[in-house]
């Protein structure tokens, strides 16, 4: 059920308290990442490691907040980790020894305050979210049946990456429905959309297909094609969010609209499996962790 909203203006709508959970966990993990990132061995600048882990904040807070958004704004200095190089005065630069350790745990600890601060916003709307259910009636009605293990697949031009997914979806025990490969029965789109849309799950793959701009910009930038966002609305709309889980593959613009609404990066690691796997865990599917990798 969704129905709290973050006080932020993060997003506008609404979100499930699985949804924040689910955020606030995120930032854990992103907490614990920064406590346990030793110091002393990065005596020599930046290493690639630093800049990794300042990567996966930024993701985790557009993925929770969704970019440019008020709430993304005031936590984004979580994300900004790197030590940039300190003059020395007329001679040149400092030796990086003599000041990097000690700024360097100043950005640690402002971020790890930063994404405590994040946490305590989150928790305050699930404690909202918590309050709100318990005041509602009880619903009555007849006993829910199983879910159904039927995943539709929405995707726009990416067919290796639509055929990954549905060959770990096959793997999990689900049967993913992807709509050219369906029966017309003399039909429309519309009409052949509708008939096998009865799911339980949708995953939808937002991917760098079309080109596009709004009037008032000059530049073309990657977009999804419409009828993938035009599905992703239909879904959510239909399954609600906490049983639609949209896989990010290379950088697009993503809708307005959007922006807010969880979504996982598909990475070259296989990375996304895990995530996918805990979506649909978390929307009520059993799931075989010996399967997932």
């Amino acid at each position: 059920m969704s129905f709290i909203a973050y006080r932020l203006g993060a997003v506008v709508g609404q979100f499930s308290q699985e949804e924040i959970e689910r955020g606030i966990a995120r930032l854990d993990e992103r907490i614990a990442n920064l406590r346990a990132f030793d110091v002393q061995t990065a005596s020599k600048g930046n290493p690639p490691s630093l800049e990794g882990l300042q990567s996966d904040i930024a993701d985790t807070l557009e993925r929770i907040f969704g970019r440019n958004t008020p709430a993304y704004r005031r936590f984004q200095g979580a994300a900004r980790l790197v030590v940039p190089a300190q003059g020395g005065g007329f001679f040149g630069l400092r030796p990086i020894h003599e000041y990097y350790p000690d700024e360097l745990a100043k950005n640690i600890g402002r971020s790890i305050a930063l994404l405590e601060a994040a946490q305590r916003v989150l928790r305050e709307d699930l404690a909202d979210a918590q309050h709100a259910t318990a005041s509602l009636p009880a619903l009555t009605g007849p006993e829910t049946s199983a879910l159904s293990r039927r995943v539709f697949v929405v995707h726009g031009h990416d067919g290796e990456a639509r055929e990954m997914v549905a060959r770990f979806l096959k793997e999990m025990d689900f049967e993913p429905i992807i709509l050219h490969e369906q029966p017309n029965q003399g039909g429309t789109i519309i009409e052949k959309f509708e008939a096998n849309s009865e799911v339980g799950f949708a995953v939808v793959l937002l991917t760098p297909d079309d080109l596009g701009r709004s009037v008032k910009e000059d530049e073309l930038k990657p977009r999804a094609r419409q009828n993938v966002l035009l599905e992703l609305g239909y879904f959510i709309g239909r399954l609600g969010r906490d049983k639609v889980c949209a896989l990010k593959r290379g950088e697009l613009e993503l809708p307005s609209d959007y922006v807010g609404v969880v979504w996982e990066r598909m990475d070259e690691g296989g990375g996304w499996k895990l995530a996918l796997a805990r979506e649909l865990k978390a929307a009520g599917h059993v799931i075989d962790g010996n399967k997932v990798f």
